[in-house]
C-alpha cells in the first residue's frame, strides 16, 4: 500500500542505541487524509517525532471500517516491506513481479520492495456495492545488509496459531510464543492479532520493544486503559506482560529488536540519505512514462530498463468491474530542506 499523503514531510529516524527501559505510554493516534479525486482519511500511529520506530516497523496506519474503496493506483517502493493485514473486505494486489492475488481476513499480503518496486491495490466489489473496508498496513525497515536485493512477494493463507490461558494468537510476523510465521523477516521482530478475554499473560522477548493496538474492545496494562485508536507503548526489557481484556477483544501485538540505524523517510521510500532518496524520485518520474493512456503496453525493453517496473493492467481502455483504472500516483514535490536529525525521547 501507500502513503498518499499529497504533501508528505521527509523524517528523519534516528537509531535507537540499545532496548529501551519498560514503559507505559498511550501514543495518540491521528486522522491523516490522503488526498486525491477520492479522498480518503487513515488513523496514523506511525512515525512519531519522539518515537519514529517500534523495533524495525517504522509505518502504521488504519483504514476503515468505512465503505471506501481503496483505489490506489501503480506507485513504488525502496528500502522496506509492506505488510497489509485486512480486517474486513478484500483487497486485489497486482505488482511488477506479475503477481495478481486477491487477500482476504486472516491472509498475509507481504511484499519486500529491496531496491525498487510497484505495484497497485483495489477493493474487490460485487457490482457498484462497495464492501465494508478494513484493515492495517504496516510498513518494515530493511536493515542496510538487505535493503538493496531484488523484491519479492509473498501472500500467506495460513499462518500458524500460538495459544495460552485465555488467549489466542495468529503469528503474522517473525516468532511469537515460540511460534513462528513462514513470512519472511530480516531483522528480530514480532506482529501477532490476539484474541482473548479476562487476565492474559502474554509472553515477550526482553530484547525487544513492543506496543499494542486494539482492534475492538478494550484492554488496560497495569491500569492504563485503552480502547482502538492509539498505541499503548509498552517499552523493551519485558519477560511478560499481564494484559486485562474486555470479553471478545481483538488486538495486534508489534514490537522487534531496535533497528540501530538511522533511517530516512519520504512518500513511499525508505533510504539512509537525502541523495538516496533524490534519486528514486527521478527514476520513479522516469518510469512513469510506461503508462500510457491509449492502452498500449510498454515493449519488454523499456520495462527492463527501468527501476521500478511495470503493473500490467493500468495502460487505459474501459475500467473493469474490480475497478482497475488507468495511470499510476506521481511522486510529489520534494522539498528543498535540511534535514536534521531528532533526539528520540522514548
Amino acid at each position: 500500500m501507500t502513503n498518499l499523503d499529497p504533501a508528505p514531510v521527509q523524517q528523519a529516524c534516528p537509531a535507537l542505541g540499545s532496548v529501551p527501559d519498560p514503559a507505559l505510554e498511550i501514543l495518540p493516534e491521528r486522522a491523516v487524509p490522503l488526498g486525491g479525486v477520492r479522498a480518503i482519511t487513515v488513523n496514523r500511529t506511525l512515525p512519531l517525532k519522539e518515537l519514529p520506530t517500534i523495533g524495525p516497523w517504522c509505518f502504521l496506519d488504519r483504514f476503515g471500517p468505512d465503505r471506501s474503496a481503496m483505489t490506489v493506483l501503480p506507485h513504488p517502493h525502496i528500502g522496506l516491506q509492506t505488510v497489509t493485514w485486512p480486517l474486513k473486505g478484500e483487497i486485489r494486489h497486482r505488482d511488477s513481479l506479475g503477481s495478481d492475488v486477491t487477500v482476504r481476513p486472516g491472509e498475509l499480503n507481504l511484499m519486500t520492495a529491496g531496491h525498487g518496486i510497484s505495484h497497485s491495490e483495489f477493493t474487490c466489489t460485487d457490482g457498484d456495492e462497495v464492501p465494508v473496508q478494513e484493515g492495517l498496513q504496516f510498513w518494515v525497515a530493511l536493515p542496510d545488509g538487505h535493503r538493496h536485493q531484488e523484491p519479492s512477494f509473498e501472500r500467506h493463507v495460513d499462518l500458524p496459531k500460538a495459544s495460552g490461558p485465555g488467549w489466542e494468537a495468529t503469528v503474522v510476523m517473525g516468532t511469537f510464543a515460540r511460534v513462528t510465521s513462514p513470512a519472511s523477516v530480516f531483522s528480530p521482530i514480532v506482529g501477532a492479532q490476539l484474541e482473548g478475554s479476562g487476565g492474559l499473560d502474554l509472553p515477550l522477548d526482553p530484547g525487544h520493544e513492543h506496543a499494542l493496538l486494539v482492534l475492538n474492545g478494550g484492554l488496560s496494562v497495569e491500569g492504563v486503559g485503552i480502547t482502538p485508536g492509539p498505541l499503548l507503548y509498552l517499552g523493551g526489557r519485558r519477560e511478560t506482560v499481564r494484559v486485562m481484556a474486555d470479553p471478545d477483544t481483538r488486538f495486534f501485538l508489534l514490537g522487534g529488536e531496535p533497528l540501530g540505524e538511522d533511517l530516512l523517510m519520504w512518500w513511499n521510500f525508505v533510504g539512509r540519505s537525502h541523495e538516496e532518496i533524490l534519486q528514486a524520485r527521478l527514476d520513479w518520474e522516469a518510469d512513469g512514462g510506461l503508462y500510457t493512456s491509449d492502452g498500449v503496453e510498454p515493449g519488454a525493453a523499456a520495462i527492463a530498463s527501468s527501476r521500478f517496473g511495470w503493473v500490467p493492467g493500468h495502460q487505459g481502455g474501459p475500467a473493469e468491474a474490480d475497478r482497475t483504472e488507468a495511470g499510476h500516483i506521481p511522486a510529489p514535490p520534494l522539498p528543498s530542506v535540511t534535514l536534521k536529525p531528532r533526539i528520540r525521547r522514548r
